[in-house]
């Protein structure tokens, strides 16, 4: 049964037969036949799995070139018998490779837990009755009904449609919606021209529709175009950031570690000891637990985020949060209440109406398109009021879409044979365009230009009164057997639907709340200026800086750019101006966050650099979306953005203090080899000061963040991150060199001596200084986590034991120091505490000059943020 639809053109069979073939009827498959299909053909996925499995995972913490490099190192050791090296170095390594692991595996676990409360589900008939299953559980011979708003979730015949309006721009390249019926199509078609076959990957825009289902996952076209191109997604700021820093760190590596290798050649020391010396200096260099320092933070991130009622699909997305610097939304549930209330019905003489209104729960109780809360309050008024639709029968409905924006439903009258009744409702200024008449006291007059013009200044008035204003007309005419756009004409103007959704007590607060963290609010409505303005106003936006869709039509995308910035309200716009406002807020150098829950928001959700949305979004919105709101509420995300920003904030800091304090001892490693007579550290020494050194590290994703690294969006800088690396690196090899010269010139230390002591010392300023550089503030007055605080010092008491712990003294070369020997290396710790401390002043309050004298404008004009946002 899996195999009927084989290869065939299946768009040029019988729907009927088809279904015969597949073991399917009207009713759809039961419940045996699905669960065999699925046992069959498996789930309707295109992705190889949702997640690494542990081995897997486990595995790639050996696929890291300085991993492999110690383990070879490690072979040698034991091909030459060196048994306790090889040991030590396996045992670091094993060690670090588990550590890794063990964190990833944590965070994406709890990642997929936030997945799966988001999970895709799809109306199905099974056994004959209409149920929601798990999109992964469709199957070929599944009947699914669709509707607007709705992702298609497999490719199949139509069975039955009405209106049905299909976006597959990313099928066919084509922007526009394709019309979709039952029929039969020539077995040659392309794909554009299937017009009674529906596509995974698609989406509803308009209408309903019953599809069969005959190819699932890797079977649909989608699944065939993503096996042959195997598309990834685009590389985030933060992805390219961590690409580049790594390549950077390559560079520098490769120069220390040739450069260590040709010096200990000339010095004729052991190949294998120099070989050894110059992988653990390549190893002490990288962060080798960046990928689980990263999934770490950003998971915890996610966790407390999901918390707060935030859930995030993408982690990368968490870096664009906080990032943000303008969030583009519309005003219905977000600003406003989001509880619309019907509170008025006039007819076309500015009278309050029993017929209009009973027209308009005709219209929408019989509405099956797109869900909506106007329609909603239409019905929950005529309900409350004892409406009906007794006597009335549904002929035919021609939806709603964004270029018309009007709904008509065409019904039949008991008490009026041969004749049916149009009711439309829709925008104000779109339903009087097809109205030719209007009705005074049951009777139809000419709408001549006093009466229009009349009719408009209700319209303008009760908009800036607050309300939303819609229009309802009717036409009778002669029973046919469907109806289209085309007979929306020569209609009645029949009167006003007043809407009210009250702006939100607190929106005003929120807005500044958003503001004071560098965050502007841009309103992108698809309603009329005058209600808009009236809602911008109670908020506190600038009601004098607003763009019709009219006027954004008609400029070039460089006026856009230079207003769009300047802007708060973009009002009667089209969904494919929202996409161009969002790229144009883009192109002056803005972050962008996309806040939307509708089928017109898919495409700037898209465009945004994070896209957010809310749990009871339509499908098409959810899945473009990088974050979902349980609460569509604008405090919520505050918060989220908030948590974003401690997130990227304590990424970077594991960056920065790592790759700093590592680059300042390996440099000084590397000046100080050809002047000893041994190498300053071994290379099993350097391994465990690594490893030491990178445990406090896992606590960075638990730190405390200072407000004032949230006040403003943050921004991948590599140039900030290398000028940081090589300040407080070579602060860190000013006191090495400081130690060498008191070791051997004071201490006259030995081998094991100078070893012992410059590991102290290095794994002491390693540790120390993640608590002094973890914040701008002076380290005193700056509070660390618990965790990162008693982890680090677990670290320093270990320090302080090694050498007098025989066992591991005696394995790692080390010896105890005297007395005067610790007071020295605890004198030095202290002073390269204080010079950080001095030396992170200068460089945070130059930092600060620098990015104070850098506008969004001049950003914009950076090469690689215009690479990221080339103009349309």
């Amino acid at each position: 049964m899996a195999d009927a639809a084989g290869d065939t053109s299946y768009w040029h069979q019988d729907a009927a037969d088809m279904a015969a073939a597949l073991g399917s009827g009207r009713g759809g498959l039961s419940s045996g036949q699905a669960a065999a299909q699925l046992a069959t053909i498996g789930p309707n996925s295109v992705e190889d799995a949702t997640r690494l499995s542990a081995f897997r995972l486990l595995l790639r913490q050996f696929e890291s070139p300085l991993v492999l490099i110690l383990v070879f190192a490690a072979t040698i050791s034991l091909i030459l018998q060196q048994w306790v090296d090889a040991g030590i170095i396996l045992a670091i390594v094993l060690g670090s490779s588990l550590l890794s692991f063990f964190q990833e595996y944590r965070a994406s676990t709890a990642v997929e837990e936030l997945k799966r409360s988001l999970t895709l589900t799809s109306r199905v008939l099974r056994d004959g009755m209409d149920r929601v299953f798990p999109v992964s559980q469709i199957v070929p011979g599944d009947v699914i009904l669709l509707s607007a708003g709705n992702l298609i979730p497999a490719d199949g015949l139509v069975i039955e449609a009405q209106d049905f309006l299909v976006s597959e721009a990313s099928m066919t390249g084509e922007s526009f919606p394709v019309e979709k019926r039952p029929g039969i199509i020539a077995a040659q078609a392309p794909i554009a021209e299937r017009t009674n076959t529906v596509f995974l990957g698609s989406s509803v825009r308009s209408g309903t529709a019953r599809v069969l289902v005959v190819r699932t996952g890797r079977r649909t076209e989608f699944g065939t175009i993503a096996a042959r191109l195997r598309a990834r997604q685009p590389e985030t700021d933060f992805a390219r950031g961590v690409r580049q820093f790594g390549y950077l760190l390559m560079r520098v590596m490769v120069l220390i570690v040739l450069f260590v290798l040709t010096v200990n050649f000339l010095l004729d020391r052991p190949v294998m000891e120099s070989l050894l010396f110059a992988a653990a200096l390549a190893v002490g260099l990288s962060p080798e637990l960046l990928p689980a320092i990263i999934s770490v933070t950003l998971s915890a991130g996610a966790r407390a985020m999901s918390k707060r009622g935030v859930i995030v699909r993408r982690l990368d997305a968490i870096e664009n949060l906080g990032s943000m610097s303008v969030l583009c939304t519309d005003k219905t549930g977000t600003l406003t209440e989001g509880t619309i209330v019907l509170c008025e019905v006039l007819d076309a003489t500015h009278r309050p109406s029993d017929a209009v209104r009973q027209l308009a729960y005709v219209n929408a109780a019989f509405e099956t398109g797109i869900e909506n809360p106007l329609d909603a309050a239409i019905v929950a008024v005529g309900e409350a009021a004892g409406l009906s639709t007794a006597g009335l029968t549904k002929i035919d409905e021609i939806p709603y879409d964004f270029v018309r924006r009007r709904l008509t439903i065409v019904v039949a009258q008991k008490d009026v044979p041969g004749q049916h009744l149009f009711v439309t409702k829709g925008a104000f200024g779109e339903v009087l365009d097809i109205c030719t008449t209007f009705d005074r006291d049951g009777t139809e007059v000419m709408l001549d230009a006093a009466t229009r013009s009349d009719l408009k200044t209700v319209f303008k008035e009760r908009g800036e009164q607050g309300f939303r204003v819609l229009a309802l007309a009717t036409r009778s005419v002669a029973a046919q057997p469907d109806y289209d756009r085309a007979d929306e004409r020569e209609m009645v103007f029949r009167g006003f639907l007043m809407f009210l959704d009250p702006p939100k007590p607190e929106a005003k607060q929120t807005i500044r709340n958003l503001a004071q963290l560098g965050i502007a609010i841009k309103v992108i409505s698809g309603d009329n200026r005058h209600v808009t303005a009236h809602m911008a106003e109670a908020v506190g936006l600038d009601v004098g800086a607003m763009l019709t869709g009219e006027e954004v039509a008609g400029m070039k995308d460089e006026a856009l750019w230079h207003l769009a910035p300047r802007t708060d309200l973009f009002v009667e716009i089209d969904p494919q101006q929202k996409e161009r406002i969002v790229r144009a807020l883009q192109r002056t150098g803005h972050s962008v966050g996309y806040l939307g829950d509708g089928i017109n928001d898919a495409p700037a959700l898209h465009a945004a650099d994070v896209g957010i949305s809310v749990a009871e979004a339509v499908d098409v919105a959810r899945e473009s979306a990088d974050i979902i709101l349980l609460s569509r509420d604008l405090d919520v995300l505050r918060q989220g953005i908030e948590d974003g920003r401690r997130t990227f904030a304590n990424t970077l800091k594991y960056i920065s203090i790592t790759t700093s304090a590592n680059f300042g001892n390996m440099i000084s490693m590397a000046l100080a080899a050809p002047f000893l007579p041994f190498l300053p550290l071994a290379a099993k020494q350097i391994l465990l000061n690594n490893f030491l050194s990178d445990l406090p590290s896992l606590a960075i994703s638990s730190d405390n963040v200072d407000p004032e690294r949230v006040s403003g969006p943050q921004r991948w800088n590599l140039r900030d991150i290398q000028r940081f690396m090589i300040v407080f690196g070579l602060i860190s090899s000013v006191f090495d060199l400081l130690t060498f010269g008191v070791l051997l010139y004071v201490f006259h230390a030995g081998q094991a001596l100078f070893q012992t002591s410059w590991f102290m010392i290095s794994l002491l300023t390693e540790l120390a200084v993640v608590l002094v550089l973890r914040t701008h503030k002076p380290v005193f007055r700056s509070a660390p986590s618990r965790l990162l605080l008693w982890s680090t010092l677990a670290a320093a008491a270990a320090t302080f034991a090694i050498p007098f712990l025989r066992a591991v003294s005696g394995l790692f070369g080390f010896v105890p120091l005297s007395a005067t020997e610790l007071t020295a290396v605890v004198a030095i710790v202290g002073a390269y505490i204080v010079a950080t401390e001095i030396a992170k002043a200068w460089f945070f309050q130059a930092e600060t000059t620098a990015s104070s004298q850098t506008t969004p404008t001049s950003r914009g004009a950076d090469a690689d943020h215009g690479e990221r946002h080339p103009p349309e």
